[in-house]
């Protein structure tokens, strides 16, 4: 069995990193029907060292496969993936491809494999923020309803693909718990399963070593919860020089003067230099930093301000307070909870429940994911 991992973002090398062990851990297991996990990247994110960064920290493999699609408008970097990943899967001929999240490549991926009819399997299926103006939701969108297989990180996540119809739409489709997997000798052709979220896996193991692995907080000389992280990337709020204004200053009114830091990635930093409005002076700007260290910021800082959706559910999971920089998010549990506010209704400071519900799984997602794809395929050759 031949599957095809397609990553591009930073954020889908950390959902690969648990599901590339799962997947070793599967062959290495007396009896098991072996998976040759294929790897390819398709250069999205295309500065060299904010990704290299990521795999060397994380030991992920050198990709089989890196396709150099760098920028582009959406348009541009979605056809010239599709391009470049369907040769690949010609040569390779996997029995499944399997996409992550919900970026160009995600969907580019999914694109090229189920025009070539080769099934797909989506990691956080399910998640919706229901504005459509944002790339990521249209992406979302299209790759689940073009999926196979549709791993989801939540129950809310597969209530949503039922509302959509996506199970109603097939006789042999299915709507399940990742518990009765295990009942299951095989997957029918369409399946939803709840498997938990494999960022959460990530996390888990991540905690033990995070404090040996980075050194961040010493090296910028910050104090325990001290100071606010902040990080900013998404095109709606750095493309209109307006809402990045009311960003700046609803940072600078926020923090109050207390240490920031701000990890900026290089298209930030280019619009932050053309605007009229800057943060004040106890704003610390630096290069951007790889896992462990922003784990390590963010266990350490007393508030949280991001676009990043995992860095809300990590934010969640570590109990930091959490400000999300935009009008809506896919993880609703985090605002539920009273982790996270979405800063359009930020009131002052809120107050979380004392413990984190297990919504978001029990960091054995991945192992579900490969064991679900195992009897999917042999399914389909039995």
């Amino acid at each position: 069995m031949k599957i095809a991992n397609i990553i591009g973002a930073r954020p889908q090398f950390v959902k690969y990193f648990p599901v590339a062990k799962a997947v070793e851990l599967h062959n290495t297991s007396s009896g098991a029907r072996r998976i040759t996990d294929v790897l390819i990247h398709t250069g999205q994110h295309y500065d060299y060292e904010m990704s290299k960064v990521f795999f060397d920290e994380l030991g992920i493999r050198t990709p089989n496969y890196h396709l150099e699609v760098g920028s582009g408008t959406h348009g541009e970097q979605t056809g010239e993936a599709m391009k470049r990943v369907e040769k690949v899967l010609l040569d390779e001929a996997p029995d499944l491809v399997v996409v992550y999240g919900d970026t160009n490549s995600t969907l580019a991926g999914a694109l090229a494999a189920v025009k070539l009819h080769i099934p797909v399997a989506h990691i956080e299926a399910g998640l919706r923020s229901f504005n459509r103006k944002m790339p990521e939701e249209i992406n979302r969108v299209l790759t689940d309803h073009v999926s196979s297989l549709l791993f989801c990180p939540n129950p809310r996540a597969t209530e949503n693909l039922r509302m959509e119809g996506i199970c109603a739409d097939l006789n042999n489709g299915i709507l399940m718990n990742s518990e009765t997997l295990q009942n299951l000798d095989f997957l029918p052709e369409r399946s939803v399963l709840n498997v938990g979220d494999v960022m959460y896996d990530v996390l888990l193991l991540a905690a033990e070593v995070t404090e040996d692995k980075s050194a961040v907080a010493n090296r910028l000389e910050l104090s325990h919860k001290d100071y606010l992280l902040l990080t900013l990337h998404r095109a709606e709020n750095t493309d209109d020089p307006t809402r990045f204004s009311e960003i700046v200053r609803f940072v600078n009114d926020i923090s109050s003067g207390k240490t920031v830091v701000f990890p900026m990635h290089p298209r930030t930093r280019k619009v932050y230099a053309a605007s009229s409005d800057k943060f004040h002076s106890a704003v610390q700007i630096i290069s951007p930093v790889g896992y462990f260290d922003s784990l390590a910021l963010m266990k350490h800082s007393g508030l949280v301000m991001t676009d990043s959706g995992g860095m809300q559910k990590e934010a969640f999971w570590l109990k930091v307070p959490c400000i999300t920089l935009r009008n809506e998010t896919e993880w609703v549990e985090t605002v539920e909870s009273g982790w996270n506010v979405l800063y359009s209704e930020y009131k002052g400071r809120h107050s979380p429940t004392d413990s984190i519900n297990t919504v978001y799984g029990d960091g054995l997602a991945a192992q579900r994911i490969v064991g679900a794809i195992e009897r999917y395929l042999w399914g389909k050759t039995s």
